[in-house]
């Protein structure tokens, strides 16, 4: 796939979420965002130019690197992969086995190979619509440019609320982890709160390319443990869950029978599985791009890697475990095995937490210090202003993940309410909105056709979606039987 050259005017009266400046004036088709000039795609000598990376140091979201301050724009496409798919794997990954002992093992994979389609199509979308709109760093600059300052609000909100709440399901499945590893050594919201520290530290490094190396470090952690946990259950005589003594049935289903809701959460879990795209706008902001396929071709590799793993980890998974599964799946091998299953995974889990801390945090850095000189310059301010909201990121997480510390519960949640509207009707929107005023073919009629069609799947999913969360949280603490918030008590299973 390669990005189309357009440009839509209409990205020439939309407002940064940042708080960047208007354009404020016009030279030669030339527009000016707060103390840089930008030109318009279709004037561009190369596509890359377009997407807001100029060839001196201005760029449209960052401005002028001045002062030693940190350069934004360094992150080659391997790296931009890697950091992807670290976004896409992980805490979703350990809720797939149990989405096919629901759902049964075809239905399960057409839902995760479909939801892959749908996702993998609005991750490029992302990438054609920051071509059009370089001054774009975030979806809630996306949503002004839709809806003005009422659309910069919603979008951002939802967008920052996202990447916080998946960053808390890290910070709950790494006290999973712990407890795990140390029998319940110690209360569970002492766990919690390591993890906000551990992540409050990492997370505080400034750009991307800097971190991006822990993309790999999480990508083999998570792949580890899962890789052991598929080879553990398929060794073994039979689950650990299953009696130990006499005959047992795993019911292994080729097609299961759920109801709506069992359904509906199971569909969510998938979607959560999915829910990097949020971040792939920050990830094309800060990369290099120094050929117009470069961000294509990172999300092609991305998409494919974590499709194949998600496919054969959870279908190796199910199989050998059947009903027995667990949530999270790393506790489905046995009391040992789960201790070495989750200390492999540690590294992974606070990768996945500390990557989303990172551009929440900075989504509201950006927002702050917008169209002034401390964005991308070592002040006083700019070093104030990004510790402060790493650290105020860190915190929410924390609360979050106490408030909601049942692990099924909060991933199927965050899918309904936020996964669907950031990841499926925002992306197919985009394209909508940039080329309804195309002229009308044949493919634009299919393509036309299709993100509708997407579109309405997504406000669906949302809507179902989000009320199965609620009636099976509802279900979970009526029977008593679930980890109460700010509860000391040992989540692992144990």
């Amino acid at each position: 796939m390669k990005w189309s050259r357009k440009h839509s005017s209409d990205s020439d009266t939309a407002t940064a979420v940042s708080g960047r400046q208007q354009p404020s004036a016009e030279v030669k088709g030339e527009k000016t965002y707060g103390t840089q000039t930008v030109t318009p795609a279709t004037e561009q000598g190369s596509e890359f130019e377009a997407s807001g990376q100029n060839k001196g140091n201005a760029d449209a979201v960052w401005g002028d690197v001045g002062e030693g301050g940190p350069n934004y724009r360094s992150l080659g496409w391997i790296r931009a992969a890697v950091l992807e798919t670290k976004t896409q794997i992980g805490l979703g990954v350990l809720g797939l086995p149990a989405v096919l002992d629901t759902l049964g093992f075809v239905p399960g994979m057409i839902v995760i190979i479909a939801m892959a389609v749908i996702i993998t199509w609005t991750d490029y979308v992302i990438g054609t619509f920051k071509l059009n709109h370089p001054h774009v760093y975030s979806l809630g600059d996306v949503g002004e440019i839709f809806f003005g300052r009422v659309g910069r609000e919603i979008w951002g909100f939802s967008y920052w609320l996202m990447l916080t709440a998946i960053a808390a399901s890290g910070f709950l499945s790494f006290s999973i982890a712990l407890n795990a590893v140390s029998s319940h050594g110690t209360c569970t919201v002492v766990f919690v709160a390591v993890a906000a520290i551990v992540v409050f530290l990492v997370a505080s490094i400034q750009t991307l390319s800097k971190i991006s190396w822990l993309g790999w470090v999480g990508l083999v952690s998570i792949l580890s443990a899962v890789i052991t946990l598929a080879i553990s259950v398929g060794v073994q005589d039979r689950p650990s869950a299953a009696p130990q003594n006499g005959p047992f049935f795993k019911d292994v289903q080729t097609v299961g029978h759920p109801t709506f809701i069992d359904f509906m959460n199971a569909v969510n879990t998938v979607l959560f599985a999915y829910a990097g795209t949020p971040n792939f706008m920050p990830i094309v902001s800060e990369m290099k791009l120094t050929k117009p396929t470069d961000y294509s071709k990172s999300v092609i590799l991305c998409q494919t890697f974590v499709t194949v793993v998600y496919c054969v980890i959870g279908g190796v998974t199910y199989h050998y475990t059947g009903k027995y599964i667990a949530s999270p799946a790393l506790g489905s091998a046995g009391p040992l095995l789960k201790k070495v299953c989750y200390g492999i995974a540690i590294p992974g889990l606070l990768v996945g937490s500390l990557l989303n801390s990172h551009l929440g945090s900075k989504f509201l850095f950006v927002r702050a210090l917008g169209g002034t000189r401390h964005l991308s310059s070592n002040t006083k301010t700019h070093n104030i202003v990004w510790y402060g909201t790493v650290a105020a990121n860190c915190v929410i997480a924390f609360v979050i993940a106490e408030a909601i510390p049942v692990f099924s519960d909060l991933l199927s949640i965050i899918g309904a309410i936020l996964g669907t509207f950031l990841c499926i009707q925002t992306e197919t929107f985009m394209w909508i909105y940039d080329n309804v005023r195309n002229q009308r073919t044949r493919n634009w009629y299919l393509l036309m056709a299709m993100n509708i069609i997407f579109n309405l799947i997504g406000w669906f999913i949302m809507g179902a979606g989000t009320y199965a969360a609620v009636m099976q949280i509802k279900a979970d603490v009526g029977a008593g039987n679930k980890t109460s918030p700010f509860s000391c008590a040992n989540n692992s299973g144990n």
